[in-house]
Parts: C-alpha cells; structure tokens; sequence
C-alpha cells in the first residue's frame, strides 16, 4: 500500500511541476524599440524611441490581461515659417522645430492562440490614456556677460551665443486604443523574447487652423512602436 501511494504521489508530481512552469499567472515584460510617427503627424514630428514596461495576469494558457506603460521619445522636425522684424514689413523664412514626447497607459487583451513550434504569435489589443506634451523653439541670439564658475569648469568672456527661444508650450491628454501582435520565442524555462508591432491612435483637442480664422482641426496622433523585449 506504501508502495502504491508513493507511486501515486510521484506521479502526480510529475504531472503537476510542468503545468506550473509553463502556466505562469503573472508575466513581467520590458522591451525597448523604434516608433514610428503616421500620417499627418509625421509632416511635423520625426520618428523616436520607445521604452515599455508591463504586466500581465495569465486568465488561461490563451488569454491575458495586461496593464502597460510606455514612454516614446520623438525626433525633432524643422519648418520654415514667415516671420517679419514688425508688423507689415518684409517677411524672412525661419525656422521653427517642435520637440515632443508620448506617454501612455493601456489596458489590453492579449489573446494567443495554441499553434505548434518554438515561436508562439499572440495578438493584443486594449484602450489606453495618452499625454503629450510639446514645445515649439525657433533659434536666436542672446548675449552673455562674462562668468566664470570653478566647479563647471569655465570661465567665459562674455560676447553673443546662439539660444533658442521657447515660442509656447502645450500638453494634451487623450483617450485612444491599439492594436497589434507579436511572437515571444522561449530562451529559457522562464524567460522569453518577444518582438512585437502595435499600432496606437488618439483622440487629441481641436485646435484653430489659423490665427484669424474660425476653422478648426483635431490634433489627432498615429503611430507604430516596433519593439524588442524580455518577458519573465
């Protein structure tokens, strides 16, 4: 009888150590990538980076719930504007760029379908809050007295140095949604590497399309994080 008990003991352990290896409730994923900003958005803003942190409850071997936040960085992009010394005078072409950043929070739906292999694809989906915010700067010139400091390591004589000149500053905080997929391809009994491509698009304030005008257009934004990561 002793036998038959340890027998059965060992068996059911053997069975039971896989399924709670493989059937992880929590996974922790942080991945890192390139972003690339859509449509009309990309007219005026450049491309970036993308830095990623998430969690996510396992409900079943196919479905998931996972809480994410993400910040991305974007590049500068530089358009000429009209700009005149005074009013009514002649106009010189000037530059002004706009430096931006993407933040957000999402609430998805990961779904996996049960596919043989190594690499596993999964789709994922959800509702999230974005900030942006954004600062638009044209370049100058301002003069600078002598100063001299020990502990930057400068002394400076003073003359003319080229500065930018913050022209405003605005933020936004928007609803939106994504959707997108991804393979995660074991690299040890706990630890995967994913690759993954999501789509994002929020909702953003309406904004007038000239200063004397009445015409308005939405602010909405577009855009794709392509992104490499670990899960654990």
């Amino acid at each position: 009888m002793r036998t038959l008990f340890a027998s059965t003991a060992v068996a059911l352990l053997a069975w039971a150590t896989p399924a709670v290896a493989q059937d992880k409730l929590v996974d922790v994923n942080v991945g890192a990538g390139y972003t690339f900003a859509l449509s009309g958005i990309r007219d005026h803003l450049g491309d970036g980076y993308n830095v990623n942190f998430g969690v996510t409850f396992n409900l079943s071997k196919t479905l998931g719930i996972q809480g994410e936040y993400s910040f991305n960085g974007l590049g500068q992009k530089t358009i000429q504007i009209p700009v005149s010394p005074t009013p009514n005078a002649a106009t010189v072409p000037t530059d002004f760029s706009a430096d931006m950043n993407m933040q957000f929070g999402d609430l998805n739906v990961i779904y996996r379908p049960q596919t043989g292999g190594r690499a596993k694809p999964y789709v994922v989906g959800g509702i999230g809050i974005y900030y942006r915010p954004v600062k638009v700067t044209t370049p100058g010139v301002g003069y600078i007295p002598g100063y001299c400091d020990p502990w930057w390591y400068v002394c400076y004589p003073g003359g003319f140095v080229p500065v930018e000149n913050i022209v405003g500053e605005r933020s936004s905080t928007d609803f939106g949604f994504d959707f997108g997929g991804g393979v995660d391809v074991p690299l040890g009994e706990t630890v995967k590497l994913y690759l993954e491509a999501r789509y994002h698009y929020m909702w953003g304030p309406e904004v007038k399309t000239s200063v004397s005008g009445t015409d308005t257009k939405k602010a909405n934004g577009q855009f794709l994080p392509i992104t490499v990561g670990l899960r654990f």
